[in-house]
């Protein structure tokens, strides 16, 4: 997707990436998290799915086996250094990675429908448990080197634990020796260097043999290490020395023998950082309620009760409520022109849409209904807010038009247009009829577009749009508060009047305002009525078709049975020729038989040869009636049918009066003024105003007023 910076910004979409990346166990992954940018739709659909896996997981008993864990590529790459040895806190790191890759790889195969694509970033890497093995053999649980690391390692702390024996057995025989005596201060010894010392007062030095390691600040004691420990210290102090070489030559071989396994590390490391990643993305969605909506391939945006991820999360904090938003774009109906109230939700819900596009677009889990649908656009283009230039000198409005240019050149099908405050910045005339050509062209080009506006003549023009429409964030005109509600298939009113009432601003101000636009309302008034009956011209002559239609199917019907009518009339016609045709043949056999039987043939010969006739005639007959019995059928289904059809249709004209009748009593029930309604097969919603003794409604629809009959509404 080609999108830059600042319509990020522009979206908040680094405001909400920030919100993700505390989720994140590594610092390199909440860094990656803010620096995530939308991907290529197949990539974008793996990590959703992945998303989502992980998501069901916090919901069920089979939670994933992974945790917090320190990432080892600093150590993967100081393995493959010559002669170089990792430290002891390495190992315990590559060995914690390990085994959460074993626990992953042993894990996910049980659960591989529920946690399929989760499990298909893991299943190909190479687990090698000698990798702990190794580590195991050479550190205890405690992250120490194990005495059993090499002999030589056994055999020189063995030493160590001899030497340190004598040094405290000597040390103890020397001071409960000298107890006795004068010769020691009240504290008796002390520590220097890590070796035990006798506190010895200076005095009496010279009576105490040893080695003088220090003197107190004072100078009345001197600390000394008996001659009996002097030996051994300088033993232990050499053992160390070979000791610490034992560990660096075995910690070398060890980092030699791991850096074999560098590739499987590194793949571990990248399973690791991935699943963190998804981890991360899943927390946040838990915490906004996002999920994985229907994927389309065609054209279909189709956000259901969508919220806007932050302000969800500030609202939620601040205990406010907060409003989600719901509507449709299709290759149909690709632009949105919301209008309505200042402060009432139209930037929120346009910001909303882009925002939740670039989550889908970069693998995050969106906060809408299930039965919300999007698809992936090539681009998204913004103009949000105001981008007055003091570096380059331009203003708010030549800001926007230079943006506005580059959206020009750039904008087609596939690419979605958020534009606020449509129009404005320049003379309301000329800023509205520029905004009205643009709004013509994205149209051409076929683009999406969500754009707000004010300007009255961009309502009308998306009126007249096939592929456009209104909607307005609602007001309620009582309390002349925002609803925060979108309604769509209605343009809105700014309230311009009403919010200024609601700021205190005199009424006879108000007044004069009102009477100086009353013409143009009027005038506009007239345009949208004469809009809404070239609608109810498109409708009823959408009846004339369906009654015609109707008509040619009876006609045709009607053809039919004629035509079936005169099939069975010469068929009968058939018939009839081959009995008549047939009784003649059989007369003549009988003049046959008869000749025969006069010239002298025998009777028995005669009857056989009638009686043979007499059994094909049998047959023949047979043959006949079942052919009959099977056309009569035929026609008894047929009948059948009809009657069945012509039932059903005084069923149906019955069923659509005691409907009529039923519809009636509703409509006296919530036909009543301030009722939210729209005249049937429209999408355009009002308000009843008024209603006559005829049933005649005035339906207030904001911009303009209409009358009409009551039995065309619906109420909404």
């Amino acid at each position: 997707m080609h999108i830059n910076q600042d319509q990020l910004e522009e979206l908040e979409f680094p405001d909400l990436l920030a919100e993700i990346a505390p989720y994140a166990y590594s610092p390199k992954i909440a860094d990656k998290i803010t620096a995530l940018r939308p991907i290529p739709q197949e990539e974008a659909e793996i990590s959703l799915r992945k998303v989502a896996e992980y998501l069901s997981s916090f919901e069920s008993s089979n939670a994933i086996p992974f945790h917090e864990y320190e990432d080892i590529e600093e150590e993967l790459k100081l393995m493959l250094i010559e002669n170089y040895r990792l430290d002891n806190s390495a190992f315990l790191k590559i060995k914690s990675i390990t085994e959460q890759m074993g626990k992953l790889q042993k894990f996910f195969p049980q659960y591989g429908e529920l946690f399929q694509h989760l499990h298909e970033g893991i299943k190909h890497t190479e687990y090698r448990k000698e990798i702990i093995d190794k580590i195991d053999k050479v550190f205890n649980r405690f992250g120490e080197v194990k005495n059993e690391a090499s002999p030589a390692l056994k055999t020189l702390r063995t030493e160590i634990s001899h030497a340190r024996k004598a040094i405290q057995e000597n040390f103890n025989r020397v001071l409960t020796a000298l107890s006795s005596t004068d010769f020691l201060d009240d504290i008796r010894e002390s520590i220097i260097d890590d070796q035990r010392v006798l506190a010895v007062k200076s005095g009496y030095k010279k009576r105490v043999p040893g080695r003088t390691l220090g003197v107190s600040k004072t100078g009345s004691i001197t600390y000394i290490q008996p001659d009996s420990v002097v030996k051994h210290q300088f033993k232990l102090r050499e053992n160390l020395e070979e000791e610490k070489k034992e560990i660096d030559k075995i910690l070398r071989t060890l980092t030699t023998e791991i850096a074999v396994f560098q590739p499987q590390l590194s793949d571990y490391q990248q399973c690791i950082f991935d699943l963190d990643f998804t981890r991360a993305k899943a927390k946040f969605a838990e915490k906004t309620g996002g999920i994985l909506p229907k994927i389309n391939r065609h054209q279909t945006l189709r956000l259901v009760n969508a919220y806007h991820p932050l302000l969800l999360l500030r609202n939620r904090e601040e205990n406010k409520d907060i409003y989600p938003q719901s509507f449709t774009l299709t290759q149909h109906n690709r632009i949105l022109c919301i209008s309505g109230p200042n402060a009432g939700g139209k930037s929120i819900t346009l910001k909303t849409a882009g925002l939740l596009q670039l989550m889908l677009q970069s693998g995050i889990l969106v906060p809408v209904h299930p039965r919300s649908e999007m698809f992936f656009f090539d681009r998204i283009m913004t103009d949000i807010g105001d981008n007055q230039s003091i570096d380059n000198h331009l203003s708010t409005y030549s800001s926007r038009l230079k943006k506005m240019s580059g959206i020009i050149r750039e904008a087609d099908e596939n690419t979605l247009l958020l534009i606020d405050e449509f129009g404005t910045g320049s003379d309301p005339e000329l800023g509205g009829a520029l905004a009205e050509s643009f709004l013509e062209f994205f149209y051409k080009k076929k683009s999406f577009a969500i754009i707000t506006t004010h300007y009255t003549n961009i309502k009308l023009v998306i009126e007249q749009l096939p592929a456009a429409q209104n909607a307005a964030m609602l007001f309620d005109e009582r309390t002349l508060e925002p609803l925060y509600k979108l309604e769509v298939g209605q343009a809105g009113s700014s309230f311009t009047f009403e919010v200024a009432q609601k700021n205190k601003i005199p009424k006879f101000i108000i007044e004069s305002a009102r009477k100086k636009v009353e013409h143009d309302i009027v005038n506009l008034d007239k345009t949208i009525v004469k809009l809404q009956q070239e609608k109810f011209e498109v409708e009823k002559l959408k009846t004339n078709l369906t009654e015609q239609k109707e008509s040619t199917q009876n006609k045709k019907e009607n053809l039919e049975k004629l035509n079936e009518q005169l099939q069975q009339k010469l068929f009968n016609f058939q018939k009839l020729y081959e009995d008549e045709h047939r009784k003649l043949q059989f007369g003549n056999k009988i003049e046959g038989f008869i000749d025969s039987y006069t010239k002298g043939k025998p009777r028995k010969e005669v009857v056989k040869d009638f009686v043979k006739i007499l059994e094909q005639e049998k047959f023949r007959k047979l043959g006949s009636d079942k052919d009959e019995s099977k056309k009569l059928q035929i026609v008894k289904r047929k009948i059948t049918q009809q009657l069945k059809k012509e039932t059903v249709q005084e069923k149906i004209a019955e069923t659509n009066e005691k409907l009529e009748e039923r519809r009636t009593k509703e409509r006296a029930t919530w036909l009543k003024i301030g009722q939210r309604v729209r005249i049937t097969g429209s999408t355009s919603v009002g308000t009843i105003e008024k209603i006559d003794k005829n049933q005649k409604v005035t339906v207030n629809y904001g911009l303009f007023k209409t009358q009409i009959s009551a039995d065309e509404l619906e109420r909404i």
